[in-house]
């Protein structure tokens, strides 16, 4: 029995050995059809490389933000900081509450916020958040949290890429890579924010949809209200503004906001200022810059008045 057990050790482990080696041979192919469960890509869509990179050398700030493109396209962090508060915008592209809660643990061992504000956002508690996974792991330096993430997703895909990225960051292989700041239309801005060329969204018909929640995904927002209020940091959940189409179109929002409302201090821009669908909208879920001024200045009223109370 004893040699039975020795022998199934020796051939996990060889199996194990085989399978990372085969996968970094496999990783060099050149056509990515032939690896559909291998994605490796830095420096893509988001500048998630550069805006992690920059949040490594943060310390104290005031507002640290958390989301999904909703956050890093719509708080600017340049509008904050004329309103003499400092920020940082730790938003990555479709961002769900799995990649918040490991940013959160990762980051706040060194950036230590007054106010962590968490665009919330329905569409990303319901997505299986692999795409952002894909995006963090391939553009920040991983460790067991970025294991712990991709456990919770149980994806062959992201598996795969976690390995492959661990292997890069032993070896120090992309210490030498630089990412553009500017991209077609957009400019990476210092501070986390991205700058979009004024565009304007023709709107169109969208078909009523109810907002559903991931359970996964909601576990781990609860994880992320415990991991902030228990650094006894000051939270604020904010649903960015969307357009008045695409937000009409889910037939429960009523039922968001109470859920959110019963987590924390909670704002709802769609329903507290007014926006204009084809001026301040870039496309269905983007304000355009015209509308993230008209935003942020109305959410910097209310974080004054709450500096002004502490």
């Amino acid at each position: 029995m004893k040699k039975f057990i020795i022998e199934i050790f020796k051939f996990t482990l060889f199996a194990i050995i085989f399978y990372i080696i085969t996968l970094l041979i496999w990783e060099s192919i050149k056509y990515p059809f032939l690896k559909p469960n291998l994605y490796c890509n830095k420096g893509s869509y988001g500048n998630t490389f550069t805006r992690l990179k920059e949040a490594k050398k943060i310390n104290t700030v005031d507002v640290l933000i958390l989301g999904s493109s909703h956050a890093y396209r719509g708080f600017d962090t340049r509008i904050f900081n004329k309103n003499n508060i400092s920020s940082f915008n730790l938003g990555t592209s479709s961002q769900t509450p799995i990649q918040t809660l490991a940013l959160l643990k990762r980051y706040l061992k060194t950036i230590h916020p007054k106010l962590i504000i968490v665009e919330v956002y329905p569409g990303v508690l319901n997505s299986d958040g692999v795409e952002s996974s894909l995006d963090i792991i391939n553009n920040d330096e991983n460790d067991f949290l970025s294991l712990e993430m991709v456990l919770k997703q149980n994806n062959i895909k992201t598996f795969n890429t976690l390995i492959f990225n661990y292997y890069r960051n032993f070896l120090n292989l992309d210490n030498s890579f630089v990412e553009k700041r500017i991209k077609n239309d957009d400019t990476y801005i210092s501070g986390g924010y991205i700058e979009k060329k004024i565009g304007y969204y023709k709107p169109k018909n969208i078909a009523k949809q109810p907002i559903i929640i991931d359970k996964k995904q909601l576990d781990a927002f609860e994880d992320i209200i415990y991991e902030i209020k228990n650094r006894n940091i000051e939270l604020v959940l904010v649903y960015a503004p969307i357009s008045k189409n695409l937000y009409s179109s889910y037939t429960n929002n009523h039922y968001f906001d109470g859920l959110m409302m019963k987590y924390s201090e909670y704002y709802n821009f769609n329903s507290m200022i007014k926006l204009n669908d084809t001026i301040d909208f870039d496309d269905s879920n983007h304000l355009n810059q015209i509308g993230v001024e008209k935003f942020n200045n109305k959410l910097i009223e209310i974080i004054k008045s709450r500096f002004s109370k502490n």
